[in-house]
């Protein structure tokens, strides 16, 4: 049965994030060869994956090269760095590209910067953006981040964004 995963800020392509975030690569080949390695061990054909924004920072013909390698339906929320129009990421393997967030499943708001989410409000935002920030929670009871840096570098399956906010044991 195809499964559901999500993950933000892969950054392919991106020398810098290494050292601002302290990714454990040497150089962005390495990271970039890496990310595609975990994505495709963890994804199967099928399954469908959202990229919560901040895809890549090559140019278009590398940035499609890389998504063709990466297993799954793949959709994308744009993310601040993701600055090239809806049709250019369409154009590299992206199934949909979504402007803004968007509601999953009728619950989960599905966004690339944290959304405001308090206790009260039929909503769980799945969110990237902040990388390993300390001042966010990996989840909480309403949000969960999948900045690849607190997943493992790898898309995180949807039953354990559930589990990890403490909606399934």
């Amino acid at each position: 049965m195809p499964k559901v995963f999500f993950i933000a800020d892969t950054h392919f392509g991106h020398k810098n994030i290494i050292a601002y975030e302290n990714r454990p690569f040497a150089t962005v080949e390495e990271m970039d060869k890496e990310l595609i390695r975990l994505w495709n061990e963890t994804v199967q054909q099928d399954d469908t994956v959202f990229l919560l924004g901040d895809f890549s920072f090559y140019n278009k013909e590398r940035s499609a090269e890389i998504c063709r390698q990466l297993q799954g339906n793949k959709l994308l929320v744009l993310g601040n760095h993701d600055s090239h129009p809806p049709q250019w990421y369409r154009d590299c393997g992206f199934q949909e590209v979504y402007d803004y967030p968007i509601i999953y499943a009728g619950f989960w708001m599905l966004s690339h910067e944290p959304l405001y989410i308090n206790q009260n409000m039929p909503y769980g935002n799945i969110f990237g953006h902040v990388h390993g920030n300390p001042a966010y929670a990996d989840a909480s009871s309403n949000s969960c981040c999948v900045s690849l840096e607190r997943t493992g570098y790898r898309p995180l399956e949807f039953d354990e964004v559930k589990r990890r906010m403490g909606l399934t044991e």
